[in-house]
């Protein structure tokens, strides 16, 4: 499959054995939908509705022409994740952090005075900007998570 022409910002569905990689394509800002369980024909069927790129690293789902489709070789999140920015271009459309990386919505900037009864006494002390997820509630700062996502997408990213 060739990278897209046109200037459109790509989406994905990953397979149930890319959960990793479809998080981390969400860090990046990359619209992908990722479900645990789903059935192949499932998959397809969304792939063509949404106009979304499966990405699996099952050799009979690629082989099937019905849907675009990319094979992903590498068992690493880091090579699968360096196969896609280079196939795509991903690079420039990186928005990091903009998408909730449990359920793909877009994020939303939330006060703290809204949240203060969710967060732990160290995260009102020393962080103050924070994004929600009006879909699945959860509540994102700037802590050791991010930065441990961060670190590894830097490293990812060096090379391009």
């Amino acid at each position: 499959m060739k990278p897209p022409k046109n200037n459109h910002l790509p989406k994905f569905i990953a397979d149930c054995h890319l959960g990793k990689l479809a998080k981390y394509l969400r860090v990046m800002g990359i619209d992908t939908l990722f479900f645990p369980h789903i059935e192949d024909d499932a998959l397809i069927v969304i792939a063509n509705n949404e106009n979304r790129t499966i990405l699996t690293r099952d050799r009979t789902l690629s082989q099937r022409k019905n849907a675009p489709v990319l094979f992903l070789a590498s068992k690493e999140t880091d090579a699968q994740l360096k196969t896609l920015i280079k196939h795509y271009g991903l690079k420039e459309y990186l928005a990091p952090f903009r998408r909730c990386i449990v359920c793909n919505t877009p994020l939303k900037v939330i006060e703290k005075e809204h949240i203060l009864d969710r967060l732990p006494e160290k995260v009102i002390k020393h962080f103050n900007y924070f994004e929600y997820c009006s879909t699945c509630d959860k509540v994102y700062w700037q802590g050791d998570h991010y930065r441990h996502m961060m670190e590894f997408l830097e490293q990812v990213l060096k090379e391009f």
